[in-house]
């Protein structure tokens, strides 16, 4: 069972000052934060792809890379690459050259990306939304599989039989089909045999269940190995010394990023309400002290059967001292925990 953290790396307003953090500091102090996750065992990290104002990471690589020589053991993933709106060739070069760096710990997680904004930025229409992650994705798998590329598509120029460096470390280089829980991602992930992440951060993580089932299902159809297949889900959450004192810190900024969202796409108030209920043990929130959110990872392999888990902490601008102890937690805390936990239902055949 991995345990990890990712971000989206937000500059959102201070919800008591106002103050907005400046991206350059923001992005320093992820920096920091996977470097830690780093020192307290933890298995990934990962960084969101965004393209406007809130938001600071519109290249995760990059601040991959920065931290890649100063941590040892942990994976760096993307957590999404928006692959419907980049260049697979230049994805591919960035991310084998962070493997590289990294002595074989990059990862790429690709998506489609629920935020819109790289579309008109990088020239692509949006009715082409789902052609063009299909394309894209048959071209990175394919310059994933052999040094030399020759493909044609239909919003691309072609390759001829063309080398495309550096080659990665890892071979192959992981790539991950990141879903919302939409039912065709996932059977696409299966029929490919690609490492699937869900974002499970609403509702009951029980409601996945199936679509975890539909995802082996159809992998063990395309005739891939099921078991060699890793699930992971990223969630929102957050974790202090004290359930209450995490519920009180985390709820303001979660609040504010939720209404902002709620009415640029037409969601109701995001209410106090609404945040306790989704903390309670089968709601989505893994939001408490170290026993808590580790009994709900817990909860979460065994009943959907996810084998990694990334809480994604912060949600909106919070004092970095904060998340830095939630990440110290999660690492010295609850994976020890969680993992003891796992082995020892494995070992009794669960």
């Amino acid at each position: 069972m991995e345990i990890g953290v990712s971000t989206f790396v937000e500059t959102t307003p201070d919800v008591q000052t106002g103050e907005v953090i400046s991206h350059a500091v923001r992005l320093r102090e992820v920096v920091e934060e996977i470097v830690l996750a780093d020192q307290v065992g933890l298995d990934v990290f990962g960084v969101g792809e965004h393209h406007r104002e809130d938001f600071a990471a519109s290249n995760p690589v990059v601040v991959l890379a920065a931290a890649a020589s100063q941590t040892k053991r942990i994976r760096l993933t993307s957590a999404v690459t928006v692959l419907s709106s980049a260049d697979p060739v230049r994805v591919f070069q960035d991310f084998a050259t962070l493997d590289g760096i990294s002595n074989g710990r990059a990862e790429i997680m690709a998506g489609r990306g629920s935020f819109i904004e790289s579309f008109p930025l990088f020239g692509y229409d949006l009715n082409d939304y789902n052609e063009l992650f299909e394309e894209k994705l048959e071209l990175l798998l394919k310059i994933r599989e052999s040094e030399k590329v020759t493909w044609k598509g239909g919003h691309r120029p072609a390759i001829h039989n063309l080398g495309v460096y550096p080659r990665p470390v890892q071979n192959p280089l992981p790539v991950w089909i990141g879903s919302g829980g939409n039912s065709e991602s996932v059977v696409r992930a299966g029929i490919l045999g690609l490492p699937l992440v869900l974002a499970i951060i609403g509702g009951s993580p029980l409601q996945f269940e199936p679509l975890v089932q539909l995802y082996k299902k159809a992998a063990a159809h395309a005739g891939h190995d099921v078991s060699k297949l890793p699930v992971a889900s990223h969630s929102h959450g957050f974790i202090a010394e004290e359930t209450q004192v995490a519920a009180d810190k985390f709820f303001p900024s979660t609040q504010a990023v939720m209404n902002k969202l709620g009415r640029e796409r037409g969601w109701g108030a995001y209410t106090r309400s609404s945040f306790d209920a989704a903390r309670r043990f089968e709601g989505a929130l893994y939001v408490g002290d170290s026993n808590t959110v580790a009994e709900k990872i817990i909860h979460l392999r065994k009943n959907v059967g996810i084998t990694r888990f990334m809480l994604h902490v912060p949600v909106g601008t919070m004092p970095h001292e904060d998340v830095m102890k939630a990440i110290e937690l999660l690492g010295k805390e609850v994976a020890p925990k969680v993992r003891k936990e796992v082995a020892r239902w494995e070992a009794e055949g669960k």
